[in-house]
């Protein structure tokens, strides 16, 4: 869906702000280092938005180790690239390492400045190590000597799907992010977050693996794909509005080619996606929130359940997901989601930290 960007950003001295009176502010700086993809976003726009990978390689000049990243090391390195956000949070120290070093490539990279304020998004799972480790990686970058502070990812993606500033912090509503790693629900009430809910058990992983298993038994066998050829057929290809059959092609062992077609693997495993993020929304997170927060829940109900992450790219998903949760509660509910899904989060903490920059609080 995102193609690398990762051009040379603003650098420090012209992503300052001059105040009126004439001293430098620091540039206010959204992150959102994602199990797939990672996002920054300046006061301009977004500055960089990449795969969360990387790849090291030996320069047979020097023999030194020399490393790249993104999409130039998931094309160029497929047989070890490394993806060390899978599971959302770098969950070790060999993790949280490999973290460190993608994103220092990606803040060397892009030029951000280190006279920031940054505001990184986090998930809101109970993974206390694994927030620690993500909080050392981005402290720990040469970005953000003003000011590090985290924010939810449901409610830094809900700050560009609710207006054009941060309204989203003044109301009432229900975040669900529709993550690689994780399905995860929050009410918010003026951006403190009550009622969290989190599952592994239904994800844009799996749906990725779905879509490998469909593609072998849709072709009797004859063609297996792996996860990231998978992902590719989804982000390329899934689309509740006007989903096509597409064809592809694959080398045969021994020689020739084999040409197929696809038809139902991507659609099917999207279509079971959604019926199962809405089960558990209905039947886990609201009677949970209802239950410990009966009047907030009325009135968020009343109000836009605000969808994020990677999952609600999918062309019509919000439709969908509005529908099928309305059928199922028996009730009418009204689902929105930003423009661009893959650096909302990333563009909402950019107004966080705008806002904490204009009111001097680093």
């Amino acid at each position: 869906m995102s193609e690398d960007t990762s051009d040379k950003g603003p650098g420090e001295d012209e992503a300052r702000t001059d105040t009126e009176d004439g001293t430098d502010e620091p540039a206010p700086l959204g992150v959102k280092l994602g199990s797939t993809r990672t996002a920054v976003v300046g006061a301009d726009g977004p500055v960089t938005t990449t795969l969360t990978c990387l790849a090291t390689y030996e320069d047979v000049i020097t023999g030194e180790e020399q490393v790249v990243y993104g999409e130039q090391a998931a094309e160029e390195y497929p047989d070890r690239v490394e993806y060390m956000l899978r599971s959302g949070l770098p969950e070790d120290d060999e993790r949280a390492t490999l973290a460190e070093r993608f994103f220092s490539e990606v803040v060397s990279a892009n030029d951000l400045p280190a006279d920031s304020v940054v505001v990184y998004a986090i998930p809101s799972i109970d993974n206390e190590p694994g927030l620690a480790n993500l909080e050392a990686v981005v402290e720990g970058s040469d970005i953000g000597e003003r000011l590090v502070r985290s924010y939810p990812e449901s409610l830094c993606g809900a700050v560009p799907a609710l207006g054009d500033g941060l309204e989203a912090i003044e109301r009432i509503f229900i975040g669900v992010n529709l993550g690689s790693t994780n399905l995860e629900a929050c009410a918010y009430r003026r951006g403190d977050p009550l009622t969290t809910f989190a599952t592994g058990a239904v994800t844009g992983n799996e749906v990725d693996r779905r879509i490998a298993n469909y593609v072998e038994e849709e072709t009797q066998g004859r063609v297996n794909i792996d996860l990231t050829t998978a992902r590719t057929y989804k982000e390329e290809h899934a689309d509740f509005l006007n989903y096509e059959p597409f064809t592809d092609i694959i080398q045969q062992p021994g020689g020739g080619s084999h040409e197929f077609t696809i038809e139902q693997s991507v659609p099917d495993a999207v279509d079971e996606y959604v019926d199962e993020a809405v089960d558990e929304l209905a039947n886990s997170f609201l009677p949970q929130m209802a239950n410990d927060h009966l009047k907030t829940y009325q009135q968020a109900l009343d109000g836009e359940i605000v969808l994020t992450g990677g999952m609600a790219c999918i062309p019509g998903i919000v439709d969908e997901f509005e529908d099928r949760l309305a059928a199922e509660l028996d009730r009418d509910v009204t689902c929105v989601a930003p423009d661009e899904p893959v650096t909302a989060a990333a563009s909402g903490a950019q107004r966080i930290a705008e806002k904490l920059t204009e009111r001097g609080a680093y």
